[in-house]
Formats: C-alpha cells, sequence, structure tokens
C-alpha cells in the first residue's frame, strides 16, 4: 500500500509518500479500507512531536511509534479480527486508527460506528476528532442544559463549527466568535449571533454567557472570566503558549488550579473518541442538525501542504485527504 510516512519527529514538509506493509491485524481490530482522512491540530502536534508531554502519553518517546500518522478516518471495512462482531467486510465505517493517511489502516472495533449516511467519505472523516471535541466538551465538561446562553470562540475552525451546531442541536442560544471571512458560514451553521472579534472585543461588552466554549486560545483567564456568567463555566480546548513541554496545555491547567478559589467553573478539555459519541455524532448528521464544513481536500501526496494550510488559521472548517484506491499508484 501507499502511504505517509516519517522515521523520526518533523516539520511536515519532511512528510514523504512511501510503499508499506499493510497493517497485521490484532483479534480485536478492524482493517480499514481508506477512503478519506481528517486533517486537525493533533495531526500536526504527532508529526512534530510537540509538545514533548505528547511523545510520553504512547507515540513514542524518541521517535514515532507508527511512521505513518492520521487519526480520523472513513472507509470501507476490507477485514476483522478473531474477536470483532461490530462489523463485518464491506461496512461503511468512521472513527479512529493507527495511522489514517494510507491506503489501509488498523483500528480497534471499539474506536469506529457506522458511517453516517447522510454524510460522504469526505465530509465523516473530518467529523471524529473535532466533533467529539465539541460534543464533550459542551455536553460533558460544559454540563450544557437548554436554554443557556453559550458562547464559542473559534467558531469558523474544526472544533468550533460541530461546536455551533452541536449547541443548537442541544437548544441553547449560541453566540459565534470569528473573523471576518467566516461570519456568514458561522451564521449558516445556526448561531443566533455572531461578533467579528477583529471589530468587537465580546470581553469588554459587559454582556455575560452561562457558557464559555474557548477553542481559539488566545485570550486571557482573566479576559474570559469576565465575560462569563457569575456562576458560569468556561471550557478549555487547547490553544497557543505552554512551550515545547505543555504546548496548548498551560491555560488548561491554570484555569483547573485557579477553579478551587472563585465561583466560575474553569476547565480543560481531554476529548477521547469512544464509539457511543461516534453513534450520537451520526444521529446529529443523518437528522440534518449537523453537516461537517470542509474548507479543502488534499490528495494523499500533498499532505504536506494540507498540514500548512491548516496552520495558517484561515480554513473555514476542517481539511480532509483523499485516499487513492489501492492499485491506482500503479
Amino acid at each position: 500500500m501507499i502511504a505517509i510516512a516519517r522515521d523520526t519527529y518533523c516539520e511536515p514538509d519532511q512528510l514523504r509518500l512511501r510503499d508499506m506493509a499493510v497493517p497485521a491485524l490484532g483479534a480485536d481490530d478492524v482493517l480499514v479500507r481508506v477512503e478519506a482522512a481528517g486533517v486537525d491540530q493533533g495531526v500536526w502536534h504527532v508529526v512534530t512531536g510537540l509538545p514533548y508531554l505528547l511523545r510520553a502519553a504512547g507515540f513514542g518517546l524518541r521517535r514515532p511509534r507508527n511512521p505513518v500518522p492520521g487519526m480520523d478516518v472513513a472507509g470501507r471495512v476490507e477485514a476483522v479480527g478473531a474477536n470483532v462482531t461490530r462489523f463485518g467486510p464491506g461496512d461503511e465505517v468512521y472513527g479512529t486508527c493507527d495511522g489514517a493517511f494510507a491506503q489501509f489502516a488498523r483500528a480497534g472495533q471499539d474506536k469506529l460506528a457506522p458511517k453516517p449516511a447522510a454524510l460522504s467519505f469526505v465530509q465523516a472523516a473530518t467529523v471524529p476528532g473535532s466533533g467529539c471535541a465539541a460534543l464533550q466538551g459542551l455536553r460533558d465538561a460544559g454540563r450544557l442544559t437548554t436554554g443557556q446562553r453559550v458562547l464559542i470562540t473559534g467558531a469558523g475552525g474544526g472544533v468550533g463549527s460541530f461546536a455551533v451546531q452541536v449547541a443548537k442541536a442541544y437548544g441553547a442560544h449560541v453566540t459565534g466568535v470569528c473573523r471576518t471571512a467566516k461570519t456568514e458560514m458561522v451564521r449558516s451553521l445556526g448561531a443566533d449571533h455572531v461578533i467579528d472579534h477583529t471589530r468587537e472585543d465580546f470581553t469588554a461588552g459587559g454582556v455575560r454567557w452561562d457558557l464559555i466554549l474557548d477553542t481559539a486560545g488566545n485570550r486571557s483567564l482573566t479576559r474570559l472570566r469576565r465575560a462569563l456568567a457569575p456562576r458560569g463555566t468556561l471550557v478549555i480546548v487547547g490553544g497557543p503558549g505552554g512551550g515545547r513541554v505543555l504546548q496548548g496545555a498551560d491555560r488548561q491547567i491554570r484555569a483547573m488550579l485557579l477553579t478551587p478559589f472563585v465561583g466560575q467553573r474553569l476547565t480543560g478539555l481531554m476529548s477521547t473518541q469512544p464509539a457511543a459519541d461516534l453513534r450520537t455524532l451520526s444521529d446529529l448528521a443523518d437528522s440534518g442538525a449537523l453537516t461537517p464544513v470542509v474548507d479543502r481536500t488534499y490528495p494523499l501526496e500533498r499532505t504536506a501542504d494540507a498540514l500548512g494550510h491548516l496552520k495558517t488559521g484561515e480554513p473555514a472548517g476542517k481539511i480532509a485527504i483523499t485516499i487513492p484506491p489501492a492499485g491506482a499508484e500503479s
């Protein structure tokens, strides 16, 4: 099979297209013939090995445990292990896996769900990581209830574009914060109000929200708390800062240390992608309540370009990689 790979942690422009062996299956594994793969900030972290904390989390201390990056996947089941009961060859699935940037990828059956019928493979591949982060950030960490006033920063990005739709599906009054070029897109997702952060500072207007989901990561805790109701909840999803060791996690840590001393709930989010939440997102997609926004697609050989576009911060919604069928490369 062909795949995008590297032997060491590196910058995205050092990724190379290679001919590699098809992954071997364990008893609980599913082999997926990949149709499309999603691109998000997590992929950039895994490729570069930053922050260093990520390496200790199982991705490999000195070099990548798996030379093929990519986690979010959509495709068809090629084969299953002896203990797999949920899927069979030919089933259309989506979820997370080891090495999505390849023609075949291995995934545990508990990390996959049937692909939403309403979505294409490209659309479905963009859902797992960002969709689960949005769902868990609002429903679990944020304890969202019907009628709450919710503010979502970075509403035009990957997690944010899903969060606007999930919050509306759960009956919230939603305000989205984004740059000028994305305001109409955020409004089309169902946001009740859209703030262009280049023209208006939402932390300075005196308005308070019950729940803030901060996916943009460029505002201080002090400013965010100013926009939060006295008993409101702030959920921080990643962000810059923290250097090469804690990159993206330092504000989450500071928020959790501060929350016992204030009336507001300040918390971070470490999302996962369980099959149950994938099924919840599938239900939302098939009901018409959730539609992924795909900014661009790239062929597998241009994965480095996809990651470069991601880091500009310009994509509206998500980016996907399309995978050529086995044999097409010859």
